[in-house]
């Protein structure tokens, strides 16, 4: 349940977001798109596998590493200011959504600073499109502030 409250809250807010991409620069979501995640029915996807093939290959090339160096929600995020030798990932899934043709996917970076992130991916069992994304902003860094009247119970 909190896991749909969060990707709906995340969907509701993204028709007004400005995201941080690497190198500082803040880009909306195009309104196109934003039509699209605003009205979009998002099935919650609950573990980094349920993610489609192109999705995860789509995440491992934004990542720029050899494997999906994430782990799932539920487990810990590397954090190399305590611990330098931490064979966790220092990505965790915090939430996932998909459509027929898009997925979106909120996920926290370890490490030094901890940070969270978006990506918007256009999917088809094809080709996958790395659509939009960046550093999400600060009010969706905890779950309290997710809950809104428009979704559901």
């Amino acid at each position: 349940m909190r896991h749909t409250r969060l990707l709906c809250a995340i969907g509701v807010s993204l028709w007004s977001l400005r995201c941080r991409q690497p190198g500082g620069r803040s880009v909306a979501l195009p309104v196109a798109l934003r039509d699209l995640v605003k009205n979009g029915r998002f099935g919650m996807v609950t573990s980094i596998r349920g993610l489609p093939l192109g999705v995860r290959d789509g995440l491992q090339t934004l990542f720029g590493s050899q494997t999906l160096d994430i782990a799932g929600a539920r487990s810990r995020v590397s954090d190399h200011r305590r611990d330098c030798q931490s064979e966790a990932p220092i990505r965790r899934l915090v939430a996932a959504g998909c459509t027929i043709d898009y997925c979106l996917v909120y996920y926290e970076r370890g490490g030094g600073a901890h940070t969270w992130h978006v990506a918007l991916f256009h999917w088809t069992p094809a080709a996958t499109r790395f659509e939009w994304g960046g550093t999400a902003p600060a009010v969706w860094r905890h779950s309290t502030t997710f809950a809104t009247p428009s979704c559901p119970e």
